[in-house]
């Protein structure tokens, strides 16, 4: 990420609500990620339900990305 996304993304986080909930939706799935990589065994359950996870982050990275789109083009 450059500089001048940095900014964006600071800015857009002060000022889109949409956008900081995404980033706070991916983080918090991120949290349950590594919850998962702690464990020392994981069930068949847990590979599906990291399978879930990871692309639901993908998901609110990819909305988040449009909105920075949007937000560069203005620029």
């Amino acid at each position: 990420m450059t500089i001048r996304e940095e900014d964006l993304v600071k800015k857009l986080l002060q000022e889109n609500e949409s956008f900081r909930t995404l980033k706070q939706q991916h983080a918090d799935l991120e949290d349950q990620l590594q919850a998962f990589e702690n464990k020392l065994c994981l069930t068949p359950q847990d590979e599906v339900e990291i399978k879930k996870i990871k692309k639901r982050k993908l998901m609110f990275k990819d909305e988040m990305q449009k909105i920075l789109a949007v937000h560069r083009a203005d620029h």
